[in-house]
């Protein structure tokens, strides 16, 4: 009773305007929203037809806090699998809540997205929504625009949320949106005349929305690194990056920033690799393939004439890298350390278990991009490392460390390099790890 009476509300403005709620039943409807989180709440309104009633909201309302709150309920409701199925098998139903990522309210878009997360994140409806979102070419539009255009942090967050999980249950409609951007579809509507959108790409509407999100929410960040990552684990996404007319230089730029400048800085504590491994793991992903890739193509062209975008971000990304390693080794002693005490409870050894593993992916990562940066140095770049502190005896005794024996040729390279820029350096290497003696 609370909600029905609100549905012809709209009809007493003229066409095209916006309303507000009254005071009193905003107040009601806002108390249904908090409740709508109980279970037998929820069962209840779906009794009573309100997926049904909220249809005909999205129909006709012209105020955007009905429709805010419409939507609120319904993504609190699909919080319980039962009533999720049955919201998600409800063809118009979901056609109609896709339509709403077309709104251009910042509150519905984000109950909209919260309740598509929530859909997503159900294995027993995941499927339906992927394929309802493959086959809606506006989804792909709306989505970019909002990575693009929205200035609200919450709300980009909560969209790359879902464009991560999509992203991560099905690789087909990740490249569908690798490649898209020729489709003529229409995105939020002024005065409902729908608005043609900007021929968009997915990487730069990525970049934007990174950008935005940096600074104020470090779990926003992640989310949308971990996107570009995903990108990277197909080759569409990789030519995505580095064939941008920029050549990829905006992404390399952002993700140089952020490792050398933001994340696991020299007055950070150790430890604060463990807070930030998810985050690294995927800036440093990225970076690598992208530099494997230039490597492989124009790349080698470029570094012969030193003009190579690349080459200037060099031993500060290098120093970045070591740094890492070195405050890994603290936790990989306390990791040691743990394995060594006796069993523990099984939650306890799971949580640790976790939390080594995801190290060890942030640890191989790093190796790899580090002993492929090795190779490509020259005499020019080392002696520039040495002198700006990023190369010394400690920081290349900790390179060794962690890339022996796995990536020698790399060490070995690079030994021959360093040689060249300090001879006294070189010998005291070999000294320390003899197995690069016997092979000079």
């Amino acid at each position: 009773q609370v909600i029905a009476p609100a549905e012809p509300d709209p009809a007493a403005s003229p066409a095209g305007s916006r309303t507000e709620l009254d005071e009193e039943m905003e107040n009601d409807i806002c108390k249904v929203w908090d409740m709508s989180m109980d279970e037998d709440v929820a069962l209840f309104l779906q009794e009573f037809n309100a997926p049904d009633i909220f249809m005909g909201v999205f129909a006709k309302s012209k105020c955007p806090r009905l429709t805010e709150i419409c939507v609120g309920i319904l993504g609190n409701m699909a919080c319980f699998q039962d009533i999720c199925m049955s919201i998600s098998k409800d063809e118009n139903l979901g056609q109609v809540l896709l339509q709403r990522l077309c709104d251009s309210d910042s509150p519905t878009l984000l109950e909209t997205s919260r309740l598509l997360l929530t859909c997503l994140s159900q294995p027993e409806v995941a499927n339906v929504w992927v394929e309802r979102i493959r086959e809606n070419p506006s989804v792909y539009d709306c989505v970019c625009f909002i990575m693009s255009s929205s200035t609200n942090v919450e709300l980009l967050v909560k969209v790359g949320e879902v464009v991560d999980k999509l992203f991560d249950l099905d690789e087909e409609l990740m490249l569908n949106w690798i490649k898209n951007g020729t489709c003529q579809s229409v995105g939020p509507s002024v005065d409902d005349s729908p608005e043609e959108l900007p021929d968009f790409k997915i990487v730069p509407c990525i970049l934007e929305a990174a950008k935005q999100v940096r600074s104020d929410n470090p779990e926003g960040l992640d989310v949308y690194m971990h996107i570009l990552q995903l990108l990277t684990t197909v080759d569409e996404g990789i030519q995505a990056i580095v064939q941008a007319p920029d050549g990829g230089k905006e992404t390399w730029s952002l993700l140089y920033d952020l490792v050398c400048q933001e994340l696991c800085q020299p007055d950070d504590p150790p430890i604060i690799v463990q807070e930030q491994k998810t985050v690294l793991a995927s800036i440093l992903s990225v970076l690598s393939a992208m530099f494997a890739s230039q490597t492989e193509q124009e790349y080698t062209r470029m570094r012969k004439s030193k003009l190579c975008f690349f080459l200037f971000f060099y031993m500060p990304l290098i120093g970045s890298l070591i740094r890492i390693l070195q405050y890994m080794e603290g936790c990989g002693k306390r990791a040691v350390d743990n394995s060594k005490e006796s069993e523990q409870e099984e939650t306890g050894r799971t949580e640790i278990n976790e939390e080594d593993f995801h190290l060890k992916i942030l640890k191989d990562i790093c190796c790899e991009l580090l002993s492929n940066m090795l190779q490509e140095l020259t005499k020019e770049n080392t002696l520039e490392g040495l002198h700006q502190g990023h190369l010394n005896e400690q920081t290349c005794s900790c390179a060794f460390q962690n890339l022996l024996p796995l990536y020698f040729a790399s060490v070995e390279s690079f030994l021959e390099v360093l040689r060249e820029a300090d001879q006294t350096l070189a010998d005291n290497l070999e000294k320390r790890f003899p197995s690069l003696k016997v092979h000079t």
